[in-house]
């Protein structure tokens, strides 16, 4: 079984795989371009003593979705998970579970990584990527870049059933990249068949150092930027059967990230200023802003949140316009200490990474922006 350094360095590849992407607060001017579409299916191993992974991917979710927010034009996020290796799952499935479809709510994607439990298993990588490439509703169209990303250090070639042959076929036919990342050291013999993988789909391979795990770096801009994270959450305006269940997880995904770290939180907050999960919400507030021809009186009554139901139907405009106002205010706050956030936490990779260690992003970036090129979204450096 891999051991938990491993594991924590090896999530943290993939999503540093994903994070050269996502708009920070700040608004930015119109590329011309049309908006990208990215569909990402992530599989993650939860056998024995996989906590490790499990924890990087909650410590490191917002930090994705703010990276991805930085590609040119700002990219519609789909994402998918999928969880493999574990007891507790169907064996007919080759202990495959998909723990979410295709979504772009970001809230249901940390319920259900907080959600995940570790337990001893066999692990299937091929049974559980081609799950993601078969189960999966992806995007139709060329301009679409769609992405599986696969991690572990258990030889990717031990299914009986399912070869990395007909993953790598599949994954062509579908015009899909599959990417691979063991946890280990080049050396290891079980990195072979992971490389092979990834040469096979036309993907990308990366090893990681067991050693190279990475902790949270506090910084002094965390505090305000949670603060003003949990005002901007009174300015969405949740509508339809589920407002009230939507407002409850987006509370519960803060509390989530702020257990983690101060960093956690500061990200979370700084995503939650960002496009990607603004528009992945059924929010009136953001709906009114996109579309000029929007009329709240159109929607119906029990579809109303809370906060505009105990108002009269002629005030219900003026309030979602105050709101807008708002929340553009605290954008601008949020969009300013974050990039003083992230210059920081350079400031302070630099430092640790003195003795010539390599950064995952740096190892792991120009893949990322070679694939996404093919699409026509850039990542700036």
């Amino acid at each position: 079984m891999p051991d938990l350094s491993r594991l924590t360095a090896c999530l943290l590849a993939a999503t540093l795989w994903c994070s050269a992407w996502a708009p920070d607060a700040g608004a930015r001017p119109p590329t011309g371009k049309k908006s990208g579409q990215i569909d990402l299916a992530i599989c993650l191993d939860t056998s024995n003593s996989m906590d490790g992974l499990i924890g990087s991917a909650k410590q490191q979710l917002w930090d994705i979705v703010n990276e991805l927010a930085k590609a040119e034009p700002a990219p519609t996020l789909r994402v998918a998970l999928y969880s493999y290796g574990n007891d507790d799952y169907v064996a007919k499935r080759g202990w495959v579970r998909k723990e979410m479809d295709f979504s772009t709510d970001l809230d249901g994607l940390s319920e259900r990584l907080f959600g995940l439990k570790t337990r001893g298993g066999t692990e299937y990588v091929g049974r559980v990527s081609r799950d993601a490439l078969a189960d999966l509703e992806w995007s139709s169209g060329s301009d679409v870049l769609k992405l599986v990303f696969v991690c572990g250090n258990e030889p990717a070639d031990q299914d009986p059933d399912v070869s990395l042959k007909k993953i790598a076929s599949t994954a062509k036919s579908q015009d899909a990249i599959l990417n691979t990342i063991y946890c280990g050291n080049a050396g290891d013999k079980e990195a072979t068949s992971w490389r092979h993988l990834a040469s096979l789909a036309g993907g990308r391979f990366s090893v990681i150092d067991q050693e190279r795990g990475q902790v949270s770096i506090p910084t002094p801009y965390d505090k305000p930027l949670a603060e003003l994270g949990e005002k901007l959450n009174d300015t969405f305006l949740f509508h339809g059967r589920d407002s009230a269940k939507k407002t409850e997880n987006q509370l519960a995904q803060d509390a989530n990230a702020a257990k983690l770290s101060s960093g956690a939180a500061a990200a979370r907050a700084q995503s939650k200023a960002g496009s990607i999960y603004r528009s992945a919400l059924d929010d009136l507030v953001e709906r009114s802003d996109k579309d000029s021809n929007f009329d709240i009186a159109s929607v119906p009554e029990a579809d109303l949140p809370a906060k505009l139901k105990e108002l009269r139907p002629e005030a219900r405009k003026a309030r979602v316009h105050e709101l807008s106002a708002e929340r553009k205010k605290l954008q601008k706050e949020i969009g300013e200490l974050g990039k003083k956030r992230e210059a920081y936490l350079r400031a302070e990779a630099k430092k640790r990474n003195a003795k010539g260690s390599k950064a995952l992003g740096e190892a792991v970036g120009g893949m990322l922006r070679e694939q996404a090129k093919t699409k026509g979204i850039d990542i700036p450096e």
